[in-house]
């Protein structure tokens, strides 16, 4: 039985979430990142696209 490739996305954080909204400091930390230049790798799905959309001032995706 073949496995199956789950897809990865990695995210940068190049924004600070200083004077910004609770609400994206809330994305930021359900993302993994809450600080300045972290790096996470995570699955890329729908919620993943969702909250990156949100938050284009203070993410990057990086290949």
């Amino acid at each position: 039985m073949a496995k199956t490739e789950t897809k990865t996305i990695k995210l940068k954080q190049i924004g600070s979430p200083i004077r910004r909204p609770e609400s994206q400091k809330k994305i930021l930390i359900g993302l993994g990142l809450g600080k300045m230049h972290r790096e996470v790798v995570l699955q890329d799905t729908a919620e993943v696209r969702g909250a990156i959309a949100k938050l284009p001032h203070m993410v990057a995706v990086i290949d």
